[in-house]
């Protein structure tokens, strides 16, 4: 199954190279991430967020950590930063 955040960062990249520039990753490791081969490590969310200029949040990279990336529709009022 696809990862659609990796999916939209590579478009916005322009490409699955591009992106790894970007990101200092290899170019096998996004697709990996893209793929589903592997889970993008939280330590490296943040290099995906500045390689799409901000474009694709860091809870959609990683949905499934809220305490770490929280999406902010989702968090109650009294634990927004």
């Amino acid at each position: 199954m696809k990862n659609p955040a990796v999916e939209k960062a590579i478009s916005i990249a322009g490409s699955q190279k591009e992106l790894a520039k970007r990101c200092g990753k290899a170019q096998s490791t996004i697709c990996d991430w893209l793929n589903g081969k592997k889970r993008i490590s939280p330590e490296h969310v943040p290099d995906l967020v500045n390689a799409v200029a901000g474009e694709i949040k860091d809870y959609e990279f990683r949905p499934d950590l809220p305490a770490l990336f929280p999406h902010p529709e989702l968090t109650p009022p009294n634990r927004r930063p």
